[in-house]
């Protein structure tokens, strides 16, 4: 139970310290030894902690934890939490008309090809 408390007062500093863009993008995960262990959503906000590393354990201590460092790991997200998947959408005929012409004008190249397959996911969204 005093685990816990220690978490979410050093939860506290931590969002209070951070700018909010990166505190909506990680979170205090552990504390073990003195040393905070930050988990972040993604590689760049990791690199952006751990030059606040330094400042962060300042802070940390400054408050009453016995801190004695920050660790960050880069912790993703579910993927389904951040994003949608895309939805297909039909192309309009005048569209469609002016990409078939297109393509059947080309030689074979990999941009006849995503024609093509732009042209085929447009008529199943039909």
């Amino acid at each position: 139970m005093a685990h816990a408390r220690v978490l979410q007062k050093l939860s506290r500093i931590y969002r209070n310290t951070v700018p909010e863009h990166l505190g909506t993008a990680s979170r205090v995960a552990n504390f073990k030894s003195g040393i905070v262990v930050i988990h972040a959503d993604n590689g760049a906000v990791a690199v952006k902690l751990r030059q606040m590393a330094p400042s962060l354990t300042d802070a940390f201590s400054g408050r009453g934890v016995e801190c004695t460092g920050v660790t960050v790991k880069v912790q993703a997200l579910e993927i389904s939490r951040h994003s949608t998947p895309p939805s297909q959408r039909a192309l309009s005929p005048g569209a469609c008309q002016g990409l078939q012409a297109l393509a059947s004008g080309m030689g074979e190249s990999p941009l006849r090809e995503a024609i093509e397959t732009l042209l085929e996911r447009s008529l199943k969204a039909e």
